[in-house]
């Protein structure tokens, strides 16, 4: 029975689209015998339905693409109503031989490589649990800006020779806002200042005055006020994600609830985690398959029998951020499983 697999050589602008027909599945798997019919496409929405119709007109069933940069997700998403068996090839797996590359080509290694086996191939998720990865990632850029934007006000401050943070734990709390926004609207008094600190500062009203003495410029007072508005804006737009994941996931709250109990883990994180493997994680058979996914994991380049690299895959690197600070917090609760480990493994290594 003659098998055909279609494969697309994903850019911007154009999709070049292979199909290749073999005698039988059995026969030559790595594609010796196979013939191509290939045809490029614009990537706009009516060629990428013109791709659709091509490619079942030829009745292809199985269809493998690169996963270039986001080009891919245009063609993906017309292709996974009408194809059973859609793949996404990590581009480098299909990197050409040097001075042996054009698009066609390109496309025609795509599948046989796939017959082959010798794609790495990527994990997408259903159309729900995108929709979790889409808000929980977007929460996760707006965080990563939040800092920047923190990094920026203590420069500032800084530059207007105030050390603030040299005496409040956190620059963003109660009190530290508080006094932002007095300096920003031009109160410079240092005991005016020092005054809408809250009483239980560890630092003292007279360390608190000495570190709010500086001379900051009306140009300093004004970046400070747009940065401070910015950082309002930023809050609103993380606390609108958090309310939108939170009713996404509403419906398994218990799973949520019962993997916020594990030492590191809260709400937020496990809701992250949850958006990014799924509830079951039933993609990963193993722990090892699943460790091995997220790059967290020794790497494995052995030639001549010696491993010449260990070093860790690069993985999903939002899992594996999750789960670094997890394990980071996990070690310093007190009591919990993970310091018990832990602790011997840094006593060996101080020794």
């Amino acid at each position: 029975m003659a098998y055909r697999v279609a494969a697309i050589d994903v850019h911007k602008k154009v999709l070049i689209v292979a199909v290749a027909t073999g005698a039988n599945e059995v026969q030559d798997p790595a594609g010796e015998q196979l013939q191509f019919e290939c045809r490029r496409f614009g990537a706009t929405a009516q060629e990428r339905l013109s791709v659709i119709a091509w490619l079942q007109h030829r009745g292809v069933s199985e269809v493998v693409m690169e996963s270039t940069a986001q080009y891919w997700k245009p063609i993906w998403l017309d292709l996974e109503p009408h194809f059973g068996q859609l793949h996404l090839a990590q581009a480098q797996s299909n990197r050409a031989p040097k001075g042996r590359k054009d698009d066609y080509r390109d496309a025609k290694r795509l599948a046989r490589r796939l017959l082959a086996g010798e794609l790495m191939l990527s994990f997408v998720p259903g159309a729900i649990q995108r929709t979790w990865r889409e808000l929980a990632r977007a929460k996760e850029q707006y965080i990563h800006e939040r800092v920047g934007l923190h990094n920026r006000l203590e420069s500032l401050l800084e530059e207007m020779r105030i050390k603030l943070s040299s005496v409040i734990t956190d620059l963003l709390g109660v009190s530290g806002r508080r006094i932002l926004k007095a300096l920003s609207e031009g109160q410079t008094d240092p005991v005016q200042l020092a005054g809408l600190g809250d009483q239980k500062l560890k630092c003292g009203r007279e360390a608190l005055i000495e570190a709010l003495r500086g001379n900051p410029t009306t140009t300093q007072l004004q970046i400070l006020k747009l940065h401070l508005d910015m950082l309002s804006k930023i809050d609103d737009v993380i606390g609108s994600l958090d309310r939108l994941l939170a009713d996404e996931l509403k419906q398994h709250q218990e799973a949520v609830l019962r993997l916020a109990e594990m030492p590191g883990l809260g709400v937020d994180s496990a809701q992250r985690l949850i958006a990014e493997i799924g509830v079951d994680a039933e993609t990963f058979p193993t722990a090892e398959d699943f460790a091995s996914w997220f790059g967290g994991c020794p790497g494995s380049n052995i030639s001549a029998e010696q491993n010449h690299s260990s070093r860790t895959p690069k993985g999903n690197r939002y899992v594996r951020k999750l789960l670094t600070q997890a394990a980071q917090a996990a070690v310093k609760k007190k009591g919990s499983v993970f310091q018990a480990l832990v602790r011997p493994i840094l006593a060996k290594t101080i020794v």
